[in-house]
């Protein structure tokens, strides 16, 4: 059974640097870029409200304070939920992420207020699942300095005056009191209980960091990853150049040893005659010669072990990201049939809801074949009357007819109230194009008639 992940700090003046990052106008080194349109913004701005700075300023103009908002005062607060990264990881491959997004969605609401929750990110472009909260701290009731000057005037039998106790007012210390910290870790721990998530260690000594320090440390860490790879890639390489070297040089020394140890037979066959030193000093340089060629084998070995430990390594680094892309793909298209069937429901009730709207689809295809460009063809869709001089093309006759200043609209079909119909000067656009071919083709033909009658000048 993991743990839950609940943090909470405050943020300084519009916190636009948490924005960045929320919003990923910034990009931290460990996002995964590919998957970032796999996020999810989970609750739903007000009309005229398009990022998370601006839901900030419009809760505290429509909060209803009273007193002037401070240069220093704290205006959100950000709060960040996720769990341990193996049950995250648990919670995504059982197809719980998006209910496990609701409840904590639900908590924050209930928690802080649905008003005070302006903003909710689900960030799936990182290696562990996690929402990023804004809380504005818009709270009720008596502040905690005015209570306690009215008891201790109230125990000093000096007059009290008799004040507003559910004025709102922008408080972040309110919500960020010891007693309440701890009861958000219960309380968030109980919501999440259901997805095998259970709250820290009352009391313990572990301290939280904030988001850029953590951001900050997990860059760090990459990069010394990245050296300790690079540096591992340099060591395999010098590993192999020397084991490379090595094989040379034990042959080497195995061709001296042959050759050493003919002329040690010679010397001895000639020292058996002479009795020459030589031949020992021979013999003492040829048993040297042995001890560094086993040596060499040695160095040989160990470094053949070290080069199957780092290919092991390697085989291993390389079977975990196959298996963490494979996770990723199926839950790509989980995303894209869930996607697809989404936009296939909408389709079906914008066809159920809207009845022109195939004819709509059809229209638009016969404008844009016509020649309308789309501003044109966006005009027609309206409904409105569009003057139009240019070249009309008709499909049907395989050819163009130029018009000038005539009078184009999409009407309803007067013989099925189920279609529409594109008109060119009140006539329909088939009907159009035929008068306009039959048109050409007779003026055509009284030219080749008169052709044939002229036969020239006769003398």
């Amino acid at each position: 059974m993991g743990y839950v992940v609940l943090h909470i700090e405050k943020a300084a003046g519009t916190d636009a640097a948490m924005s960045g990052h929320v919003e990923r106008r910034i990009t931290p080194a460990n996002v995964i870029t590919t998957l970032t349109y796999l996020n999810e913004e989970l609750v739903e701005f007000p009309k005229g409200v398009t990022n998370r700075t601006e839901a900030i300023q419009h809760r505290l103009d429509n909060a209803g304070l009273e007193r002037k908002i401070g240069k220093n005062q704290v205006r959100a607060l950000r709060v960040m939920l996720s769990g341990s990264p193996e049950d995250m990881k648990r919670i995504r491959l059982a197809g719980q992420l998006d209910a496990w997004a609701k409840d904590s969605c639900g908590w924050l609401q209930k928690t802080f207020g649905k008003e005070n929750v302006v903003s909710a990110v689900l960030h799936l472009d990182e290696k562990t699942p996690h929402i990023h909260a804004t809380v504005v701290p818009i709270v009720r009731g008596e502040r905690r300095k005015a209570k306690l000057e009215r008891e201790r005037n109230t125990a000093g039998g000096k007059r009290t005056y008799r004040t507003k106790k559910d004025r709102p007012r922008l408080c972040a210390d309110d919500m960020m009191a010891r007693d309440k910290l701890k009861a958000y870790q219960t309380t968030y721990a109980e919501a999440m209980a259901k997805y095998g998530l259970r709250r820290g260690i009352d009391g313990s000594e572990a301290k939280h960091i904030s988001t850029q320090q953590f951001y900050r440390e997990v860059k760090v860490m990459t990069d010394i990853l990245k050296a300790d790879i690079k540096e591992l890639q340099k060591q395999k390489a010098t590993t192999r150049e020397e084991l490379n070297r090595v094989k040379k040089e034990v042959q080497t020394e195995r061709l001296k040893g042959a050759a050493t140890s003919a002329a040690t037979n010679i010397a001895e066959s000639i020292g058996a005659m002479f009795g020459s030193n030589r031949v020992k000093a021979l013999e003492r340089d040829n048993i040297a010669l042995h001890r560094e060629a086993a040596s060499y084998e040695e160095t040989i070995e160990v470094l053949q072990t070290r080069i199957q430990v780092m290919q092991s390594d390697h085989s291993r680094e390389l079977m975990t990201m196959q298996a963490r892309h494979a996770v990723e793909v199926v839950n790509l298209t989980k995303q894209h049939e869930k996607e697809m069937s989404l936009m296939k429901t909408a389709l079906s009730k914008a066809v159920k809801w809207f009845p022109y709207f195939r004819e709509m689809i059809r229209m638009e295809n016969v404008c844009r074949t016509a020649g309308f460009d789309d501003e044109q063809t966006a005009t027609l869709l309206k409904g409105k009357l569009l003057e139009y001089s240019g070249e009309l093309d008709s499909e049907g006759h395989n050819c163009k007819f130029t018009v000038e200043r005539a009078a184009v609209r999409i009407t309803p079909d007067p013989t099925d109230n189920r279609k529409l119909q594109l008109n060119i000067d009140k006539v329909p656009f088939k009907e159009w194009c035929r008068e306009k071919f039959e048109k050409m083709r007779n003026a055509f033909c009284q030219s080749v008639q008169r052709q044939q009658k002229y036969k020239g000048p006769r003398f």
